[in-house]
């Protein structure tokens, strides 16, 4: 009894989620290497799948010629008119064969084909699922851990949270739900890699993205991401409609909004700061609740110089620096943070320091100017010796002529 294929197909489909051409190929494949595997390749065999019948159909080919030499490929005119009398010689005759006579060695070689096919049409399944989706949030269940790595099932796959992705004060048990985010999707020799993150920078855009209407809208833009995981971010919007405040819009009545980030963060505090164009603006509310007195910019260099009241410099810098060490990642530029009484003591330095060159250049200056003078009083002397020597050999002939008379 031939079992119709159809169910089983069908239901495979529906299970796995792959695509029935694919498992009609596999099929058909893995008839065809059992078959040949049977009669150890010396026919010319093709499978293909009935729709109809619901089985897959081999067919054995052979040449019709008027002498046979090779029996497995070859066929005698004559016995190939009574299967087709319009055969002619030279052609190619297909002849259907019993496919359910297989040994149990050629049934379980299809059944190998039929379940690595199956497998390998899943693993690309589940690659070309995820591999667009790399920046989103998803929600896991824990399964396990393996060497402080966590296995994170999403239903359809599972993926790896890595241990240094993981927030050091977060604690997972086996059950537990996880929400995270698709940092990145490959394939490997075992099949495709899902690698989710919770400290990542793009964890805290996905949850105001989730929370805020505005921002999933494009209203509301998320311009950057500064991030020190399970303790504090801070991060930088801007509104593209001029009644829409994008600080407003992220906290939420009464802070709701936020809080549900805070959350969902397990408490990690959160400031949202309006971004700006002009550099020295946006650091100077990166830098909040800290106060500023003045910025000295250094486009070159794309470095900050941030002067505060003395009783801000411990609050600009923040517990260990993590407020200005923030503020430097969510601007991108370097920030030295200066007390005013500090700046003057440096300013004050700097011009005593002013001071000391244009003395020590003029002492040089009058050095070159003595150098010279002396120079010149040399050259006056041998100029004077030069003109003495010439009057001397001047007057030596006369001497002579005296002598001489």
């Amino acid at each position: 009894m031939v079992v119709n294929l159809n169910h089983i197909i069908d239901q495979v489909v529906k299970d796995k989620g792959i695509d029935r051409a694919i498992l009609v190929e596999a099929l058909e494949s893995a008839v065809l290497s059992a078959a040949n595997k049977k009669y150890r390749n010396t026919r010319e065999l093709e499978a293909h799948y009935n729709d109809e019948m619901g089985e897959v159909e081999l067919f054995e080919f052979v040449t019709v010629v008027e002498e046979v030499v090779d029996s497995y490929k070859e066929i005698d005119i004559e016995e190939a008119r009574e299967i087709d009398p319009d055969v002619e010689e030279g052609d190619s005759l297909g002849m259907k064969m019993d496919a359910t006579g297989f040994s149990r060695i050629a049934a379980q070689t299809a059944k190998q084909v039929i379940i690595q096919r199956v497998r390998e049409a899943e693993r690309e399944g589940v690659y070309n699922e995820f591999k667009d989706r790399v920046g989103e949030l998803v929600n896991g269940i824990v399964r396990r851990y393996e060497r402080g790595d966590l296995i994170v099932d999403l239903g359809r796959a599972e993926a790896l949270l890595p241990h240094r992705e993981q927030v050091p004060r977060e604690n997972y048990r086996q059950g537990d739900r996880v929400r995270s985010y698709i940092s990145e999707v490959k394939l490997s020799p075992k099949g495709p890699q899902i690698i989710l993150s919770r400290t990542h920078p793009g964890v805290v855009a996905a949850l105001f993205h989730f929370e805020v209407p505005e921002v999933a809208e494009g209203i509301v833009e998320i311009k950057a991401v500064a991030r020190e995981p399970g303790s504090r971010a801070k991060i930088a919007v801007v509104s593209h409609d001029s009644d829409v405040d994008p600080v407003g819009a992220c906290v939420g009545m009464r802070g709701s909004r936020v809080q549900n980030v805070v959350s969902e963060l397990r408490g990690e505090k959160i400031d949202i700061i309006p971004w700006t164009a002009d550099i020295a603006r946006f650091a100077c509310a990166a830098l909040a609740p800290a106060e500023v007195s003045r910025v000295y910019v250094d486009n070159q260099e794309m470095a900050l110089e941030v002067i505060v009241p003395d009783d801000q410099l411990s609050l600009a810098i923040g517990k260990k620096g993590q407020n200005v060490r923030l503020a430097a990642k969510l601007t991108g530029w370097k920030i030295d943070i200066k007390s005013e009484t500090r700046a003057a003591e440096a300013e004050l330095e700097e011009l005593r320091q002013g001071l000391a060159d244009e003395e020590t250049e003029e002492v040089a200056d009058d050095e070159v100017e003595a150098n010279d003078e002396v120079e010149a009083n040399d050259e006056v002397e041998a100029n004077d010796e030069v003109e003495a020597n010439d009057e001397v050999v001047e007057t030596a002939p006369a001497h002579e002529d005296e002598q001489a008379g």
